[in-house]
Parts: C-alpha cells; sequence; structure tokens
C-alpha cells in the first residue's frame, strides 16, 4: 500500500522504499543517504514545508543507525495536514547523512542533537558540534553499544 508522496516519488522515478503506514496512519519511507538531500528538496517543494521534528536513534547493536524526519504540509483552512515520516538509515561505522539545515532551519538543533549522541555526521551543517555532552566527551551516549567511561559495576553489594 502506498501513500501519496511515494506515488509521486515513483511515477517521477525517485529511488526509496515505503515503510507502510503508522499506527496513526502517516506514511513512513525509507532514503537513502546519498539520495537524502534531492528528496528533501523536492519534498519540501512538494508542500512539506515544516519539519515538525528530527530525531534519531541505533537500530540494533553493531548495527544500522537511523535519522528520522517528520514532515508536515503547513496550509491555510486545512485541519488535518498532511505528514509523511522519513527514515534515514546510515552504517555505523562513517554515518553520514545530508544536512536539511538549509531546507528547515528548524533542524539546526535536532541534527546537532542527533551527532551528539549517536554520532551521526550531517553533512554541509553550518555548525555541527557537541550540543548536550562536553567538547571532550569520548563516544557517543546513545549507541546500544556505548560503554561509560569510568563506570565500575558494584559486585556482590550485600
Amino acid at each position: 500500500m502506498q501513500g501519496r508522496l511515494s506515488a509521486w516519488l515513483v511515477k517521477h522515478r525517485l529511488v526509496h522504499r515505503s515503510l507502510g503506514f503508522d499506527y496513526q496512519g502517516i506514511e513512513t519511507l525509507q532514503i537513502k543517504p546519498e539520495d537524502w538531500h534531492s528528496i528533501a528538496v523536492i519534498s519540501y517543494v512538494y508542500g512539506y514545508n515544516y519539519l515538525r521534528s528530527q530525531c534519531a536513534y541505533d537500530v540494533a547493536p553493531g548495527g544500522l543507525l537511523a535519522s528520522v524526519y517528520h514532515l508536515t504540509r503547513i496550509q491555510y483552512g486545512v485541519d488535518q495536514p498532511e505528514e509523511v515520516c522519513i527514515k534515514v538509515f546510515a552504517p555505523r561505522k562513517n554515518p553520514r547523512i545530508p544536512s536539511v539545515f538549509w531546507i528547515w532551519k528548524s533542524a539546526n538543533f535536532q541534527e546537532r542533537e542527533s551527532y551528539d549522541m549517536l554520532g551521526i555526521s550531517y553533512d554541509n551543517h553550518p555548525r555541527l558540534k557537541r550540543i548536550l555532552m562536553p567538547e571532550s566527551w569520548i563516544g557517543w551516549p546513545l549507541r546500544k553499544d556505548y560503554i561509560a567511561p569510568n563506570f565500575y559495576e558494584i559486585q556482590d553489594a550485600y
């Protein structure tokens, strides 16, 4: 089952994978990192003029990292705006995804947080640096295989 954006992308021969719909009926698409910038521009032109949120997560220990974008078409006189969820999966070894800051300015702090917590580099981001952790912090705290520095498990506490 395809949603409106997926059907439009298929019609124009743009590479993506439909992941179906979530429990609220929001269309979910998977995009490759190398295709994300062009599809982001196309999505904006298609009418998705509002980036509601961007987040990231670790799919599995040693597996892929995902950057998730929730886009909305804001129009006057529309009670239920159309939404789409786009997931961009990147390899764990060198996770690089094009930044969409230049399309949706609200991606600024959200992409920085994803970088800080998971180590996903957003190409062409104007100020990609840590936002929550100190600059001297080593590693990416929200990765499933992260081991906290100086963590000592208490053995036989009682």
